[in-house]
């Protein structure tokens, strides 16, 4: 197993070791200026450039007409899932949707300040929103269940799916089981940059929406780059990555066979073994061909390019220290922490949109059932955005009311302050001018 990347920490210069940090999205240039005359041609074309990029980019046999999913298309994808997969989608929705619903904020709540002068929010949900649901490199209804439950608690009342249609000019049945299940209704028959370019203009059949939120390849992050300033684009989620941190209280074949998770997403996919253990890494380079030898032929394909290439591998550090330094560095969008006492660990962790504790919670069970959202920052953006909840469908309005009995002490202080800044409107409207209109 000598291809594995494998990279000794202590060996590596500054700059080798900030090459480890490297996404696939990382330059998105080449990208940015292959998209624009696909949404040029989206925004002056409507549905007829749609159906070309679809017969074109995606292979799908999409018809005039036939963008939107109908009910009986709904109806069908029901018929077409085997029953205990509906099963397994409804359960994992039932997860997601008790946990989400505690994230729901109160509708408005207001602190009084100062005797009489009252502050606080209001929470309203966002208009219409858009979910981009990816399915280059398989089907994704787990997307579906984690875009469309917060949105649906959130009470957004316009929500519409975006997903690019199989070659038959369908959608994944298990996808629409999905989203029905979740509550959503709208489907659109459109993906990759073309799907950002409907949502963010409209077209004849497809809505404009006021944010659009979900994963997606580099093509669609170039889309939402360049359409960011017409669209909402939400947090940055890119290609898959994960770091799986074990230390040496753990087999280092288990270590292997959830790094593995992500790196079958595809070669743009980025995945880490972080430990300081020799004795696990060594283990974990071993384990590798029995785990391959039970994948699919295209997912160890994906991954061995993940784990052969510059985005992937082994990371062997001097110390736990350095591994925690490195993790924060990298600040993944998944995290395991691979330890019989994981929570000894935790706190040196601050760099990570998903952090998951010990050797029974694999990312497998958060992309799927557990509850929290796996809809997560890539390319290192965990450092400022969190994973997608309901607050990212709701948006928050500041509330102030101030009582006549509160009011003139407050009118004092910002008197003076707005006379220091040199404002003299902000002065006049809580002068003796305003008093006197007060008082009549």
């Amino acid at each position: 197993m000598s291809d594995i990347s494998f990279h000794d920490l202590s060996s590596l210069d500054a700059s080798q070791r900030a090459g480890l940090l490297k996404r696939a999205e990382a330059d998105l240039s080449a990208f940015v200026e292959k998209v624009r005359p696909i949404i040029q041609a989206v925004k002056d074309e409507g549905d007829a450039a749609l159906i070309r990029f679809a017969r074109e980019l995606d292979k799908a046999n999409v018809t005039e007409g036939g963008l939107k999913v109908s009910e009986a298309e709904f109806d069908a994808a029901f018929d077409k899932v085997e029953k205990d997969v509906v099963e397994s989608i409804g359960f994992g929705i039932d997860n997601i949707r008790h946990f989400h619903e505690e994230q729901k904020p109160e509708t408005m709540w207001l602190k009084e300040v100062r005797p009489g002068a009252y502050a606080g929010d209001r929470y309203t949900p966002i208009a219409s929103v858009a979910l981009y649901v990816p399915r280059g490199k398989g089907a994704f209804p787990s997307v579906t269940m984690m875009t469309s439950v917060p949105a649906v608690i959130a009470g957004v009342p316009q929500i519409a799916i975006v997903t690019p249609p199989t070659s038959d000019g369908s959608v994944d049945a298990a996808t629409l089981v999905a989203a029905r299940l979740a509550g959503v209704h709208t489907v659109y028959k459109c993906g990759g940059a073309q799907a950002v370019a409907a949502v963010a203009y409209g077209t004849e059949t497809v809505k404009p929406a006021l944010k659009i939120v979900g994963p997606g390849s580099p093509w669609v992050v170039a889309a939402k780059s360049v359409l960011s300033s017409i669209i909402d684009t939400g947090l940055p989620a890119g290609p898959s990555e994960a770091i799986i941190f074990a230390d040496d209280s753990i087999d280092g074949g288990l270590a292997a066979l959830d790094l593995l998770i992500e790196a079958e997403h595809g070669p743009d996919s980025s995945a880490y073994l972080v430990t300081h253990s020799r004795k696990v890494a060594e283990a974990a380079l071993a384990a590798l061909p029995e785990h391959w030898s039970r994948m699919t032929e295209q997912r160890v394909e994906f991954s061995r390019a993940v784990l052969t290439g510059k985005r992937g591998g082994i990371v062997l550090t001097a110390s736990l220290e350095d591994s925690y330094r490195f993790i924060n560095d990298y600040a993944p969008e998944h995290l395991e922490i691979l330890s019989k006492e994981p929570f000894a660990h935790l706190g040196h962790i601050t760099e990570a949109a998903e952090i998951l504790m010990g050797p029974h919670t694999p990312v497998t069970l958060a992309n799927f059932v557990l509850g929290p959202n796996a809809v997560l920052p890539t390319s290192r953006w965990a450092r400022t955005y969190g994973p997608l909840s309901v607050t990212d469908f709701v948006k928050r309005s500041s509330v102030g009311y101030v009582t006549s009995a509160a009011y003139p002490e407050l009118a004092k202080h910002a008197r003076r302050l707005a006379r220091y800044e040199g404002f003299s409107s902000h002065e006049n409207a809580v002068s003796e001018i305003r008093d006197r209109y007060l008082a009549g």
